[in-house]
């Protein structure tokens, strides 16, 4: 086609030079033509053709590749391509300015490609979290490995055209440097280690409850990265943490907890010792008034009435033989009432138990379980059982233990 072109140009008296110059810039032109036509045609009809057809379709997963714009990267191979193919036959006789060229677009189909396989690992990541197994072993961070790897061999492609070396030639001397690319990568290392140990043991997911106090984290775990795990602390804030630090050092996942049947409530009353007494029939008589312990109340005075006459006990002195006392009858209704309460899952965990005396008096700890583990409702649940229980303790001659006041000091003045 050129030399018809050039030799109709020579029989029009044209000079030969400014025939070659002529019929030069016009294949230039033509190729141009030809890019913006394959442009065109490659966003205006191939990829909203096929934009048409993916959004049509029933399955979910081609929708990722258009919410990445995968396709619109891939359209820009087309105006590439043609000027890589039809340069040389435009441009004969400019060799270095072919070779400039045909470099130029060998790295701009490079970077495309590149950019094409990176949407594709976003479509996969973006896939995979529909799946739910993607809260328990989550990729991300083995994605970012692949796209390090890519944007890797990229860089090495790339300089090697622009060096004109093959790339054998430079990964060849990329073993000199691996001590400093182990410094330089270090972190990103460690990470992908620490995240495959993460994602076989299980240890960490999106949206865990961890907690963390030496990086002041305590929150739900939003992300897993390649080098860093953020949580949203629950006064809002974010904290990032390295990925490799959840390996090296402690941690506490709340996971167990959400997936059990409820939460834990583990807290102590300390009761003033010197309010502790045997109960004699004013305070039975009393105490057998009270809904939820009359049962166990008359049930235990007859247990004891029987020990007592078989052990010929003298009930001259409650000191001898056995004897209910206010604080054994008030762990007693704890129990009952605790067991009474709609919110307290008795199928796990259930405890009311004295601790080891202490200067602050005699903890009486309640070890149970909230079937509720939303945090506001088992804080509000939680809150409803201790004012209960601090509000009846006078209802068994019971004092709570509390170190003396301004008031107390006032009082002693008066």
């Amino acid at each position: 086609m050129l030399e018809l072109l050039q030799n109709w140009l020579l029989s029009q008296g044209l000079s030969e030079s400014l025939t070659f110059y002529v019929v030069r810039s016009t294949a230039v032109i033509t190729v141009l033509v030809l890019s913006a036509i394959a442009n065109f045609v490659a966003k205006r009809y191939i990829v909203t053709t096929l934009t048409y057809v993916i959004s049509r379709s029933k399955t979910k997963w081609d929708d990722a590749i258009l919410r990445q714009k995968t396709l619109n990267r891939l359209a820009h191979l087309a105006p590439a391509l043609i000027i890589f193919l039809l340069t040389p036959v435009a441009l004969e006789g400019f060799d270095l300015t072919i070779t400039l060229i045909l470099n130029a677009a060998q790295i701009y189909m490079i970077i495309i490609l590149m950019l094409v396989l990176d949407s594709l690992l976003n479509t996969l990541e973006d896939v995979y979290r529909s799946f739910r197994a993607a809260k328990e072993i989550p990729i991300k961070g083995f994605i970012q490995v692949l796209k390090l790897v890519l944007y890797f061999f990229t860089a090495v492609l790339v300089i090697s055209i622009l060096l004109d070396k093959t790339p054998i030639y430079l990964l060849s001397g990329i073993g000199a440097l691996t001590a400093v690319l182990m410094l330089v990568f270090r972190d990103a290392i460690l990470g992908f280690v620490a995240g495959i140990q993460l994602a076989a043991n299980r240890m960490v997911a999106v949206g865990d409850w961890i907690e963390m106090p030496k990086y002041g984290a305590d929150g739900d775990v939003l992300e897993v990265t390649l080098t860093t795990v953020k949580v949203q602390n629950w006064d809002k804030t974010i904290t990032t943490i390295p990925t490799y630090a959840l390996i090296s050092e402690s941690f506490k996942n709340w996971r167990g907890m959400d997936e059990s049947g409820g939460r834990r409530i583990k807290r102590t009353v300390n009761i003033d010792m010197s309010s502790i007494r045997f109960c004699d029939e004013e305070m039975l008589a009393r105490y057998g008034k009270i809904q939820y312990i009359s049962e166990y109340i008359e049930k235990k005075r007859h247990e004891l009435e029987e020990f007592n006459q078989s052990a010929n006990i003298d009930n001259a002195s409650l000191a001898n033989g056995r004897r209910m006392t206010n604080i054994g009858t008030f762990r007693a209704y704890v129990v009952a009432y605790l067991h009474n309460h709609p919110m307290i899952n008795t199928e796990m965990t259930f405890l009311v138990r004295q601790l080891q005396p202490t200067q602050y008096g005699l903890p009486i700890e309640i070890y149970v379980f909230s079937k509720d583990k939303a945090w506001a409702n088992y804080e509000a649940i939680q809150a409803d059982i201790f004012d209960h229980i601090l509000a009846v303790l006078p209802e068994f001659d019971l004092r709570i233990y509390q170190n003396p006041t301004g008031a107390d000091f006032r009082m002693l003045n008066a």
